[in-house]
Formats: C-alpha cells, structure tokens, sequence
C-alpha cells in the first residue's frame, strides 16, 4: 500500500492493518521529511488518545493529515507504532 499526498508518496508498505477502513502503516515506512509533528488530539473511545502529524510537500501543507496512537488500548494494540492518513492523502494498493 502507499499513501500519497500532492503526488508525493508519504509512507509505503505491505504491512499495512486495517481498523475501520483505515490502513495503519508502520512507523518505519513513513518518509519522515515530509512530516512535522501537531499539538492536535482526539480520543476514541476503544483505542485511546490519537496524536496527530501534519503534512508539508512541496511548501503546501496539509494539516493534521496523519495520526497515530502513542499508547493505544489494549482494544487497538495492533496498531501501537503504526500511522493512518485522511484529509485527501490517497491510500491505494
């Protein structure tokens, strides 16, 4: 799988998890100069508190479009050091 943002891909693996319709990339596949880390956070309730990173390719920028799970519930332990995206970064095989 491959994410990819401003026809730039962000992250690539074939180890990718899926947890409602997201694909979790490994933390070791993201391409790290094109991320800089948020202060934004949500909570889910099932899989705890989600950090955020945002997303600069070549000088645009694309808020909060990546987040992870740095302590996860056990309910989504399968996705601890792994990255999802949305806010149109396309995930296709």
């Amino acid at each position: 799988m491959k994410a990819i943002w401003n026809n730039t891909v962000l992250a690539e693996s074939n180890d990718t998890v899926v947890v409602e319709n997201n694909h979790y990339f490994p933390a070791d596949s993201i391409k790290r100069e094109f991320f800089e880390d948020s202060i934004a956070h949500t909570t889910c309730p099932w899989k705890g508190r989600a950090s955020y990173y945002s997303v600069r390719v070549n000088g645009e920028l694309n808020k909060d479009a990546a987040w992870y799970y740095p302590e996860p519930k056990d309910a989504a332990k399968q996705i601890e050091g792994r990255v999802a995206f949305w806010k149109g970064v396309q995930v296709q095989p």
